[in-house]
């Protein structure tokens, strides 16, 4: 194989700090809030998947890229997050079913991505420091300029970006004859959650994220469902009193990540921006209902407040996060509505959650 030499490249930090590595070949700056998965495999999954718009994208797998693309394995119409980190960047890929290489599918998509990257020391810089804003850089413009303008991106925190990921127009998902039907609201909707919902004789009809309960109501519903997304919960003002109506008029009501802070703030329970978040797919959960453990798929950076949800005499905790005691599910007493903080569907992940959409199905026979 011919030697190549690549650019250098910088990922800057909002405090200033920098990390040093080399451009894979596509020129440019990119912004967004840093942030680590640790997951081992399912990278086209991550970085398809709509809940990391406007976030880049730090592996903690050494190696991406070497089982390259599948055209199967996307979670949304393209790739979503703002940039890539990354230790080891494989341009050459070893598998039989792929659709193509990982270089191939950046370059398509204009994502900018910086490799070599001693992405061991950036994580725990982050674990320390917290996620922040950074800038990605490989086309040689100067420091100073790339400070000035990452001091103008705005911080997640209030940062509505559902708008961004959601569909324009309703579309339908799955069997139009299917025995139950599922109005979902789509707040940056994965795949494979509507894929999950199809196998379980589900027809849903997808939604925009500023829809009125009107409009989803109008397709006749057998049940609700609220999709994961990006950004803050709490600017999302037609979502939130959409779920209102919905416990009003007592709907089966379904919420995953995004969804699930939304059905919080829809019962008067405040949100907040955690100080690393949770992305990965070995997050360990207690189910506080069958006492059983679960091996979870997460990516989510606000949480509900556990104390404000303790204390409403109407929510019940039903899964805790173990590593932090966070709020990982809940549910309502007198509501035929739960929702979860992390994703059943799991793509890429375990599939020890799965059992929430039959919950979903027998909720929706009810």
């Amino acid at each position: 194989m011919k030697y190549t030499t690549r650019k250098s490249a910088i990922l800057l930090l909002s405090d200033g700090t920098i990390f040093h590595g080399k451009s894979i070949g596509i020129s440019g700056t990119t912004f967004g809030e840093v942030c680590f998965n640790t997951g081992m495999t399912g990278y086209q999954e991550i970085f398809t998947d709509p809940s990391y718009f406007g976030q880049i994208m730090v592996a903690t797998n050494p190696h991406i890229g070497n089982y390259g693309v599948n055209d199967n394995e996307v979670e949304s119409n393209g790739i979503k997050i703002a940039g890539l980190v990354c230790k080891n960047f494989s341009f050459n890929y070893s598998r039989e079913d792929a659709s193509g290489s990982l270089e191939d599918y950046f370059a398509k998509h204009n994502l900018i991505c910086i490799s070599d990257v001693d992405t061991r020391a950036l994580v725990s810089y982050i674990r320390e420091n917290g996620a922040m804003n950074s800038v990605i850089c490989t086309d040689d413009t100067p420091i100073e300029e790339l400070k000035a303008a990452l001091a103008k991106v705005p911080d997640m925190k209030g940062l509505e970006l559902a708008s961004k990921v959601s569909t324009k127009e309703p579309y339908f998902f799955g069997d139009e004859n299917a025995k139950y039907k599922v109005s979902a609201l789509d707040l940056g909707i994965k795949t494979n959650i509507l894929r999950n919902l199809a196998k379980r004789d589900c027809y849903i009809k997808v939604f925009p994220y500023d829809s009125s309960y009107a409009d989803l109501a109008s397709f006749n519903p057998d049940g609700f469902f609220l999709s994961n997304g990006p950004g803050d919960p709490e600017p999302l003002d037609s979502a939130i009193a959409v779920a209102k109506e919905i416990l009003a008029n007592d709907k089966p009501l379904f919420g995953i990540c995004l969804g699930h802070q939304v059905i919080g703030l829809a019962n008067g329970i405040s949100t907040y921006k955690m100080f690393n978040g949770h992305r990965g797919i070995n997050h360990p959960v207690s189910n506080l209902i069958t006492g059983k453990g679960e091996i979870t798929s997460q990516n989510h950076g606000f949480a509900v407040n556990r104390e404000e949800l303790e204390a409403n005499p109407e929510m019940e905790i039903t899964h805790l996060h173990l590593n932090d005691g966070t709020v990982a599910g809940m549910r309502m007493k007198n509501k035929n509505c739960f929702s979860v903080q992390y994703h059943p569907e799991a793509s890429p992940g375990p599939h020890d959650s799965s059992y929430l959409f039959d919950q979903f199905v027998e909720n929706l026979k009810k």
